[in-house]
C-alpha cells in the first residue's frame, strides 16, 4: 500500500472520529444538558477510553486535517475554480486547520495535560487587547456567519450527498441525518457569529464562545433541537467514514517531485 492509500485510509478514521465527537456532544446535551464542543468531547472520550483511543483519534484527525488542507490547495475533490468552488476550498482549509488543532489537543491529553478553556473566547480576548482589535473580532464574526450560511445551503440542497457512493446517497435516513446535521451546524455558526459581533461591539470577550457556549446560551427546547441535529451530523460522519468517495492526495508524486530537485 502506497503513502497516498495509507493517508486515505487514515482519513476515513478521521471521519469516524469526527462522527464520534459529535455524537458525544449530542448525547451529553440531550441526556444531561451538559454543553461541550469537539475539544470537550475529545477530553471526555480520553477519560473513558484511555491512551489507545486518543492515539487512534489523533492519527485520524491528523490525516483528516492533511486531506482537507490538500483539498484546499490542490482541489482533489474537484470543487472547481468559480466563486462557489473557491469558497468550498477555503472552507476545507479552515476545517483542516481546526482538525489538526484537535489532533494536537489529543496528543496533549495523551501526555496528561489539561485542555485550556473556550478557545474562541480566549482568541477574542487576545484580539481585543490589540489596537483596533474589535475590527478583527468583527471580521471573525463575518467568517462564522459565512460558514453558517454555507452549512445551511448544503442542508437545503443536499449537495453533501454527491460525495457518497450512489446506493448509500439514495437512502432517506442518510439524507435526513445529513440535512439535520448541516442545519444544526449552520445555526451554531450563525449564533457564534452573532455572539462574536456582540463581543466586538461591546469589547467584552465573555460574550464570545464556540459550540459549547452556543449550546449553553440556547434555552430549552432549542438546545435539544440543535443537539438532535448534531447527533444527525455525527451519524452522517460515520456513514462518510465508510461510504464517502475519497480522492487520494498525490503524496507519492509530491515526494518524487520534491526529491527530484536535489
Amino acid at each position: 500500500m502506497n503513502a497516498s492509500a495509507r493517508l486515505t485510509n487514515l482519513t476515513r478514521i478521521g471521519f469516524a472520529t469526527r462522527g464520534l465527537l459529535y455524537i458525544v456532544i449530542a448525547v451529553l446535551i440531550l441526556r444531561t444538558g451538559r454543553a461541550e464542543d469537539p475539544s470537550g468531547a475529545l477530553e471526555y472520550l480520553g477519560k473513558g477510553g484511555g491512551q489507545f483511543l486518543l492515539g487512534v483519534m489523533a492519527a485520524g484527525l491528523v490525516a483528516y486535517g492533511i486531506w482537507r488542507l490538500a483539498d484546499a490547495a490542490l482541489d482533489i475533490e474537484r470543487h472547481g475554480s468559480d466563486r462557489k468552488g473557491l469558497a468550498e476550498r477555503a472552507g476545507a482549509g479552515v476545517s483542516g486547520i481546526v482538525h489538526l488543532f484537535l489532533a494536537w489537543q489529543a496528543v496533549q491529553l495523551m501526555r496528561g495535560a489539561a485542555l485550556s478553556g473556550d478557545g474562541a473566547r480566549q482568541g477574542t480576548e487576545t484580539a481585543l487587547k490589540l489596537p483596533g482589535g474589535w475590527a478583527l473580532v468583527l471580521v471573525g464574526a463575518a467568517v462564522l456567519v459565512l460558514l453558517g450560511v454555507i452549512q445551511l445551503v448544503k442542508a437545503a440542497k443536499g449537495s453533501f450527498l454527491r460525495y457518497l457512493e450512489p446506493d448509500m446517497a439514495r437512502r432517506a435516513w442518510v439524507m435526513w441525518s445529513g440535512r439535520a446535521g448541516y442545519a444544526a451546524r449552520g445555526l451554531v455558526f450563525l449564533i457564534s457569529g452573532f455572539l462574536l459581533v456582540k463581543a466586538g461591539m461591546e469589547e467584552q470577550a465573555r460574550e464570545a464562545g464556540g459550540m459549547a457556549h452556543v449550546l449553553s446560551w440556547l434555552t430549552n427546547p432549542f438546545d435539544l433541537i440543535v443537539g438532535a441535529g448534531l447527533l444527525g451530523f455525527g451519524l452522517f460522519s460515520l456513514v462518510e467514514a465508510r461510504y464517502r468517495v475519497l480522492h487520494d492526495v498525490p503524496v507519492d508524486a509530491m515526494v518524487r517531485r520534491a526529491t527530484s530537485f536535489r
